[in-house]
């Protein structure tokens, strides 16, 4: 198994008093929930001006400096108390939500995700925005920026009370760790945003498939993680091999380009005396197994 190390666990910026405080109430700010460099998780931009430039030159309001951004990428709008984000011809593009197109000129609602770059942030307005704050802040420790699922620390959680129930009530208990095969050529080849996108386009396919007591997650780069309760390791390999079978067929439209990919994927399941850690590494042995055997395939 590749080792994961902390750069893939959700670390939430520390923050000073102040900056918890919102300057007026109702100020509309954006959030950075997701970002090249950890340290910037949760760091809050107050929107306190008629205009506010977004961009890779230090003359920005607020400065991503990252290849992905241009120099004078997005500028934000106020409009008769609404925003509007108006992107400023960049060369990567500005998008709201999960749309695929960038946007021209776009209104902002709350809770929209703008995505800058490889940065995104997360659009909070109306009066309660400590709260909103809050909340974003605790689903932080829990959900992978990204793609929204769960990430490393919250798999753990959940594995540590999905054991137990199994041993308790005799149940099966089996899990999936999958890899994107080659997923390196893709960001060599087409950029680490259109890596991003097919990320997030992974995820909701594989989301899509998967039946609504299992639990899927981000495990670290490239790697997910598929939980599947009551399920024996004969029937998890089969839905190993579904998901193989329709991330093959698929093609991930980014920036106008149709991007192919295949995942590899290792089964395994809980047997007497086995820990979490002990549940993992059986997965994965088989993922890796997967990848030394041709990739493209399931092992179990």
């Amino acid at each position: 198994m590749q080792t994961v190390d902390s750069d893939y666990d959700v670390q939430t910026r520390v923050t000073g008093l102040d900056e918890l405080r919102v300057r007026r109430p109702g100020e509309a700010c954006l959030v950075v929930i997701h970002a090249p460099v950890q340290t910037e998780l949760g760091r809050r931009y107050v929107l306190d001006k008629p205009t506010t430039e977004v961009g890779r030159g230090r003359d920005n309001d607020i400065v991503l400096p990252s290849d992905c951004v241009s120099r004078r990428h997005a500028r934000l709008e106020q409009r008769a108390g609404n925003l509007f984000v108006v992107d400023l011809a960049s060369t990567n593009g500005t998008f709201i939500n999960d749309d695929v197109h960038s946007v021209r000129e776009r209104q902002l609602e709350r809770g929209d995700r703008l995505k800058v770059g490889d940065t995104i942030f997360k659009y909070l307005s109306g009066s309660d925005i400590e709260l909103q704050y809050h909340e974003i802040i605790h689903r932080m420790t829990v959900t992978d920026g990204l793609t929204d699922l769960a990430n490393r620390k919250q798999l753990d959680t959940i594995l540590e009370e999905e054991i137990p129930r199994a041993r308790r009530h005799s149940r099966d208990l089996s899990l999936l760790m999958l890899d994107i095969d080659h997923f390196k050529s893709v960001n060599d080849t087409h950029g680490h945003l259109t890596g991003d996108s097919v990320l997030r386009g992974l995820a909701g396919i594989l989301q899509r498939r998967l039946r609504p007591s299992d639990r899927l997650g981000r495990y670290g780069g490239e790697e997910f993680c598929v939980i599947l309760p009551e399920t024996s390791l004969p029937n998890a390999a089969k839905i190993g091999e579904e998901l193989r079978s329709i991330v093959e067929a698929h093609a991930f439209v980014a920036e106008d380009k149709n991007i192919r990919v295949t995942i590899s994927v290792g089964a395994g399941t809980l047997r007497e005396g086995m820990a979490l850690a002990d549940l993992y590494r059986t997965a994965d042995e088989m993922l890796y197994r997967a990848k030394r055997t041709g990739r493209n395939k399931v092992c179990s």
